[in-house]
């Protein structure tokens, strides 16, 4: 038992029992509801833990796979494009040896005086470097094709990516067009990743090059590869130093020093702001730019330039104004592009192996006049711009050459500035009409008769074996009775010229007109008399030179002197073209005093010369007007004009007489332009005799054919046996 304290009262519970048994009760139920809470929390947690477990695990697995992978693939790759840096670092030349790639040589064309005025093949300028350079140019150069050309180790991550960037913005594949290549791997691309052009294969060198520049990722790998192994292997001058020489730069151009020789008539070393401008402007597409094809075009590529020059600090904002308010002007004999047609001629006409297939650089010196070439282009220009329709597509072509062959000028066409292009001054055979019938009265001459012997112009029938009887007509369908081998020639007869050709025998014609340098295939039939054979310009025109420098034979030529470039003596030369004498003398002085009546009084008046200047010639037109010619000399040269349409179409109110003649005409006046006159070489007769004093032209009869020398030798015994009869 307990002892308690008195007056304690009764043993109860405190009232707090109550709460302190409620409270509980309360503290249970809230424990027992928040438990319920913080069951769920834990439950949700772990299961995203699982989750967000299992798919970080998943790509934290792929992550190291790839990883593991790509460390791999990586060092084997960088392994694999190092053993190729390396291999091809040891097979890399010296830079001298791969400056001149070019597979063929060129050949630069001087004129009679020296003067260079045309260039073919690949033409190089000699080695440039980095040092030796204008530094204008080497700057252009940079600015232009990659100005990061001095940080980069060959290949431009940048660059390729704003080049690929571009091309699909401009709706093409990543690698078509701009192709954000470095000067490095352009100089790859050059060399042809190291392999040479071999002739041998079966590729052409056009071909060659054109495999070069093939485009495939495949080949950009390799190609940045072996920029790669020359970044190692050269300086990055050395390496400009190759692309500077190596690059195409149009018009035969190979290196910037052909170029600005070619263009400019400098040195690489010695080119402004503006030329150094132009110059590589042409980087991007050589034949466009090229200042020869389109000189404003290449001038506002050029602008182009200086605007990157000076962004890039390599001109003041001075310079840069400087340069594009004086832009680069080509040199004198580039602007001219004289000769083209002549050039052409001179690399067809000379030995293959020193011309058209040249390994060597060569040097020719020619036979042009550029003062008569311009002369004969300007004339040309003059007449058809005057006297011919926009609309017509006739074209003609000149020749002037110098009594021995000596060709001074040609223009082939009416376009005059153009070369490559069909020459009709060498390459057209068309039939020659009248412009032959001096080669039938030179026969005639050359077997005794004179120019005043005489023939009767009258209808006159021939029975050709196998076609029948073929009757000739004058132009104008008239006869004019008796005339003399002079009015016949003047007035351009066909019935006497076919009687005389028949008379002389035409076998003899034939003869006579070969040996005057006529090599095309001559007609057969009587037709030969009319110029029915065909011919082309500069034959005729040769032949034409015989009758001026006293009837010797006339070989054209424009090649006087062949070196090889650095030699000092010439390969071959040569002195003239003069060759064996065709007719007498006396003969040709006579045939040349016909001739000139021709242009005096006769169908080529139109063709006389201001100032009194004597002239004789020979017009001709063929059947159906499909050719008019008008070829003539003066005492100090000889010109050839034909007029026509490439494709035989009848020319429409033309004759020789006519627009050729006129061509000639304005040739020749601005030919002799300041020189003195000369009488030309021909003979001067007494005053005409009367008919009855002349001796006319037998008519034809049929008898075995005769060589010049006994026809003469017949002649002759005619002659005597008419003074001293008997035999």
């Amino acid at each position: 038992m307990v002892n308690r304290p008195r007056g304690s009262g009764r043993l109860v519970a405190d009232k707090r029992s109550s709460q302190s048994r409620s409270a509980p009760a309360k503290k249970k139920a809230a424990t027992q509801k928040t438990p319920t809470k913080k069951a769920r929390k834990p439950r949700s947690t772990k299961n995203r833990g699982l989750i967000s477990g299992i798919v970080f695990g998943f790509f934290g697995l792929i992550w190291r796979v790839l990883w593991g992978f790509g460390w791999r693939i990586g060092m084997v790759t960088a392994l694999l494009i190092g053993a190729g840096v390396l291999y091809i670092y040891t097979t890399l030349p010296p830079v001298s040896e791969v400056v001149d790639g070019r597979a063929r040589g060129s050949v630069t064309l001087m004129d009679r005086n020296g003067a260079v005025f045309a260039w073919r093949g690949d033409q190089f300028g000699g080695m440039i470097t980095a040092d030796t350079v204008s530094p204008y140019l080497r700057d252009a150069i940079v600015a232009t094709e990659d100005k990061r050309f001095y940080y980069h180790i060959g290949v431009d991550p940048i660059g390729i990516a704003s080049a690929v960037k571009i091309n699909i913005s401009e709706g093409r594949g990543p690698l078509s067009g701009h192709g954000g290549s470095t000067i490095t791997q352009q100089t790859a691309k050059l060399l042809c990743l190291g392999v040479p052009f071999d002739p041998n294969s079966g590729m052409t060198e056009t071909e060659y090059e054109d495999d070069c520049r093939q485009t495939t990722l495949w080949r950009k790998v390799k190609e940045a590869i072996f920029a790669m192994s020359m970044e190692v292997k050269y300086s990055k001058d050395e390496i400009l130093t190759i692309y500077m020489n190596r690059a195409f730069l149009g018009a035969g151009a190979r290196g910037f020093e052909a170029a600005s020789q070619r263009y400019f008539g400098k040195s690489a070393a010695d080119v402004s702001p503006a030329e150094s401008a132009m110059l590589a402007g042409l980087l991007k597409a050589p034949t466009r730019y090229a200042p020869t094809n389109n000189l404003e075009r290449s001038q506002q590529r050029a602008k182009i330039i200086v605007g990157l020059m000076e962004d890039q600090g390599y001109l003041t904002a001075s310079q840069a104004s400087t340069a594009i308010s004086s832009p680069a002007q080509l040199s004198e004999a580039a602007e001219a592009k004289a000769g083209g047609y002549f050039a052409d001629w001179v690399m067809s006409d000379g030995p293959e192996f020193f011309t058209r297939e040249t390994t060597e650089d060569v040097i020719i010196k020619t036979t042009l006049d550029q003062r008569i070439q311009k002369a004969a282009e300007d004339a040309m220009k003059t007449i058809f711009e005057t006297k011919v329709s926009e609309t017509s597509k006739a074209q003609a072509a000149i020749v002037v050459m110098s009594a021995d062959g000596a060709v001074r000028a040609m223009v082939g066409g009416r376009k005059t500035q153009v070369s490559g292009v069909f020459n009709r001054a060498t390459s057209a055979k068309r039939q020659t009409g009248s412009a032959f019938k001096p080669f039938v009265y030179a026969t005639a001459l050359e077997l005794g008769h004179h120019w005043n012997s005489t023939v009767v112009d009258e209808p006159y029938t021939i029975d050709i074996p196998g076609s029948g009887p073929w009757s000739p007509e004058n132009y104008d369908h008239k006869n004019y009775g008796r005339v003399t081998l002079e009015y016949a020639l003047a007035h351009s007869l066909n019935i006497p010229a076919v009687k005389v050709s028949e008379a002389v025998d035409r076998e003899n014609v034939r003869r006579i007109a070969s040996d005057f340098g006529i090599q095309s295939d001559l007609a057969e039939g009587p037709a030969l008399a009319l110029g029915a054979s065909e011919s082309t310009l500069i034959e005729v025109t040769g032949a034409y030179a015989g009758i001026l420098n006293g009837g010797s034979s006339v070989k054209p030529y424009g090649l006087t002197e062949l070196r090889l470039l650095d030699d000092d003596a010439p390969l071959m030369d040569t002195e003239g073209g003069i060759g064996e004498r065709v007719i007498r003398e006396d003969a040709a002085r006579e045939l040349i005093y016909m001739m000139s009546k021709v242009v005096s009084e006769g169908t080529g008046t139109r063709a006389r010369l201001p100032d009194g200047r004597e002239a004789a010639g020979k017009t001709g037109t063929t059947s159906a007007a499909r050719d008019a010619w008008f070829v003539g000399f003066t005492a100090d040269y000889v010109a050839g004009v034909w007029m026509g349409y490439d494709d035989n179409t009848p020319l429409k109110g033309v004759t020789g007489g006519g627009l050729p003649a006129e061509i000639w005409r304005e040739t020749m006046t601005r030919v002799h332009d300041g020189m003195p006159t000369k009488p030309l070489p021909m003979l001067r007769p007494a005053p005409e005799p009367t008919v009855a004093q002349t001796r006319e032209v037998p008519r034809a009869a049929p008898r075995p054919a005769q060589n010049p020398v006994d026809a003469v030798d017949t002649v002759l015994r005619d002659v005597l046996n008419s003074i001293f009869g008997g035999n």
